[in-house]
Formats: structure tokens, C-alpha cells, sequence
């Protein structure tokens, strides 16, 4: 019965987020702009001033490898019919959305997009739009397109590499201003884009999309313990490594590279806990 009470309570939980859910969080806006691209199409069309863009594929949570330094998880993936890569990423937290971290996903995306001994002409245009919830850049504009100039002349330097911040608090009665207020919306009755209303209605309010976002999040759940148990056995493993090294610091008879190479901890690491120490 004990079971049976916490996971009904765990159900209750999951219906209550799914129906606080707005198109800001970025797992419910991936899972509802999978699948289909023509909300996505709606919104960039919106964003980019493209009315007549044509999306013809989109995908979520996109994985792309760095073999040599660090990866990142996309949150939207969309091509069009120009062939033109547009990534599309959603932040509640500004520290989530530094020109940076824009700068790094564009150049993801190059590393991507051509093959061996293909021409560097072939490129394609890109686009790494960034919806955050709040106007990181603070000048009060609902969009800032950020594109490359040649320094003196003013002259754009035509690169195809294109980044885009929009300001999640704007509103007004313009399209961008209204997509914004639809974003920020946790009832689809309150939408003003009747396709956007329709998708997110389908994941609060169908048996299918109600059941669907449950699944979502008991494998985020899942996820989430599996990585909090591997970070806590690595935690364990450290703290161990730290203890040896201590042990082997009290007695004196190891050298430093000596207790590195014993312990598997970096010399640097042991040259701190032995300073931490007083050893």
C-alpha cells in the first residue's frame, strides 16, 4: 500500500508540472515541437522575419560529439528547404545564455555540416537563436540579431553565421510580442496562435500527450538518479584517493610523484593536499 500511495502521489506531482508547464521549459517546448515541423516553422518564421521559410525537418535534444573537448545537447535542431542549420535553444537562466555559449553552439554546428574534401563554399547558412526568458542584453528591443562587420568600412562580413537573441518579456500586439506572451502561457486557452494553443492543449489535456509527458519525465527522473549515483561513486572515489594520499604524506617515505603515481590522483591534486595539510 506504502508503494502503491507514492507512486499515485508521484502521478499527482507530474500532473500538477505538466499543467504549470509553459512553452519556456525547454523539455515540454522539445517535446512539443518533436515530431512536426510546422510549429517550429511558425516560430521562426516569426523570429527570423522569414514569412516564407520552409522547414523540412526538425529534431530534438541533438547530441553533438567534440571528440576533443567538450559536447553539447542542443535543444532544437530545424533545416529548411535552403538547406540553412537553425538551432534553437531555450534559457530561464541568464547565466544559461552567454555570447559565448552562442558563439560555441555556431561553431558546433560548422564542425557538423561539411564532409571530407568538401568546398568551404558549400557551408550553409546558420542560425543559433537563443529565447530567453528574461532581456538578457537589456536594451528593450524584442529582438538582437547579431551578425559579423568589417571594422572601418562597416561592411557586413557575410560569413552566414547568424545569432539571435529574443527577449522573452517582450510584449505587444506585433507577432513577436504575442509569440512571447504565447511562450509564457501555461493555458493554451489564453494562446494567440491557435497551432501553438493546439499543441500544448495536446500535452495538458489528451490522454495520449498527458501520458507521453509522464513518460518524459519519470525517464528525466531516472536519468537524473543514474547520474547522481555515478557522481556520488565518483565522489567516493576521490574522497579514498584523498585519504591515501594523506596516509602516504604522514609517513613520509614517498616522494610526491611517487604518491601521484600510487594514488592515480594528479601530481598537482597531491601538492594541494599536502599544503591543505600543513604535511
Amino acid at each position: 500500500m506504502a508503494v502503491t500511495a507514492w507512486i499515485d502521489q508521484q502521478r499527482q506531482k507530474d500532473l500538477q508540472r505538466i499543467r504549470n508547464f509553459c512553452l519556456m521549459d525547454d523539455d515540454f517546448m522539445t517535446k512539443c515541437f518533436e515530431g512536426d515541423v510546422k510549429y517550429i516553422q511558425l516560430v521562426l518564421r516569426i523570429i527570423l522575419c522569414m514569412p516564407d521559410l520552409i522547414v523540412v525537418d526538425v529534431r530534438t535534444q541533438v547530441f553533438m560529439e567534440n571528440l576533443l573537448d567538450r559536447s553539447v545537447r542542443l535543444d532544437i535542431l530545424a533545416t529548411d528547404s535552403m538547406g540553412r542549420k537553425i538551432n534553437v535553444e531555450i534559457q530561464r537562466s541568464d547565466k544559461g545564455a552567454g555570447w559565448r555559449r552562442a558563439r560555441y553552439n555556431s561553431s558546433m554546428l560548422d564542425t557538423h555540416l561539411l564532409k571530407k574534401s568538401e568546398n568551404f563554399d558549400d557551408l550553409p547558412d546558420t542560425y543559433v537563436v537563443f529565447i530567453t526568458e528574461h532581456d538578457v542584453i537589456g536594451d528593450g528591443q524584442p529582438i538582437y540579431r547579431i551578425d559579423r562587420y568589417i571594422s572601418g568600412s562597416g561592411k557586413k562580413f557575410e560569413d552566414g553565421s547568424h545569432i539571435i537573441y529574443v527577449n522573452g518579456e517582450y510584449r505587444d500586439e506585433t507577432p513577436i510580442g504575442k509569440l512571447m506572451h504565447d511562450f509564457s502561457c501555461t493555458d493554451p486557452n489564453d494562446m494567440y496562435f491557435e497551432e501553438l494553443a493546439e499543441r500544448v492543449r495536446f500535452f495538458k489535456e489528451s490522454k495520449e500527450g498527458v501520458l507521453t509527458m509522464c513518460r518524459a519525465m519519470e525517464d528525466m527522473r531516472n536519468e537524473s538518479l543514474k547520474e547522481g549515483r555515478r557522481q556520488g561513486m565518483q565522489k567516493g572515489r576521490t574522497e579514498e584517493k584523498n585519504l591515501t594520499v594523506l596516509r602516504m604524506l604522514e609517513i613520509g617515505k614517498y616522494a610526491l610523484e611517487e604518491v601521484a603515481a600510487i594514488s592515480g590522483l594528479p601530481l598537482e591534486e597531491v601538492k594541494k593536499l599536502q599544503a591543505k595539510q600543513g604535511v
